[in-house]
């Protein structure tokens, strides 16, 4: 049912978009403070809801910073999917492209995802830590599926080693070129692509 304000129509959110909404609120609160300095007072003000409406979608503060970082993760983990049959070298640049597209497109969220892992809370820690193995696995999986890599690299630890210390690279390299560098999207992307493959590649 929609409220009528001011000879204004209001539509009322469907559960899903009220969600989302509250999702948004707290990836802006959370990239731009500590974990401990967020309120879930301030996110129901700012959402224009009651604390009460909020804790009925998110319990505890601790399962909303969750739900933050896991929706933040599955966006990445789409935007980074690789494409069956496309060599790794091929997808890398237009992959890279896209995500940086995406970075700087929901900058909050993406510090958001990242705080997490500065976060005292154990469990929202070990969300993030669940989300950054989905996205090493990921990129191992399109490694092994390249015929130049081959299967065998699913099974070495230090491709998994060399993949895990690329993508702290890649969030040092995308955090600092938020905050404001010299350098353009195409020079990051470069940049970033070179890591990969340098470290992989005899």
């Amino acid at each position: 049912m929609a409220a009528n304000q001011g000879g204004r129509t209001r539509r009322r959110l469907s559960t899903e978009e009220r969600r989302e909404q509250l999702l948004s609120v707290g990836e802006r609160l959370f990239s731009e403070n500590p974990y401990d300095d967020v309120w879930i007072e301030q996110v129901a003000e700012i959402a224009g809801v009651s604390r009460g409406l909020l804790y009925h979608y998110f319990p505890t503060k601790r399962d909303f910073f969750a739900a933050v970082v896991e929706r933040e993760s599955e966006r990445m983990l789409r935007m980074t999917a690789a494409v069956p049959g496309v060599p790794v070298r091929e997808q890398l640049a237009v992959g890279l492209d896209s995500f940086l597209e995406y970075v700087e497109a929901h900058a909050h969220g993406y510090r958001a995802f990242h705080r997490a892992d500065a976060a005292g809370d154990q469990a929202v820690r070990r969300v993030y830590q669940r989300a950054l193995g989905a996205q090493e696995r990921q990129i191992v999986a399109a490694l092994a599926g390249d015929p130049e890599f081959g299967p065998a690299f699913e099974t070495r630890p230090e491709v998994r080693l060399a993949v895990r210390g690329w993508l702290a690279f890649t969030t040092s390299v995308c955090l600092e070129w938020l905050r404001g560098t010299e350098l353009s999207r195409e020079q990051v992307r470069d940049l970033c692509a070179r890591a990969l493959l340098g470290a992989l590649t005899p």
